[in-house]
């Protein structure tokens, strides 16, 4: 989950699509942004983790509200010749 610029949340299916979302607003907002991994099931944990170190965890705090917080940033350098 990522919100957008108006601060809405945001799903998306594979981290690539997060991902690819969240650099598009750093990069045109100047600012970090978040991407919210939310797991649901010590199966969604463990497939996430890929292993069952993901699964410990999970069963932890089963209820928190998001499993992992990537941030995500963009920094312009300027122009390369």
């Amino acid at each position: 989950m990522v919100d957008d610029a108006s601060g809405r949340p945001r799903y998306f299916k594979s981290s690539n699509e997060a991902a690819g979302f969240a650099i598009s607003l750093a990069m045109s907002h100047g600012r970090p942004v978040n991407i919210d991994v939310l797991v649901h099931s010590p199966a969604g944990a463990r497939w996430y983790r890929g292993s069952s170190d993901g699964v410990e965890e999970y069963n932890e705090d089963p209820d928190a509200s998001v499993f992992d917080r990537i941030v995500v940033s963009a920094e312009s350098t300027g122009r390369v010749s």
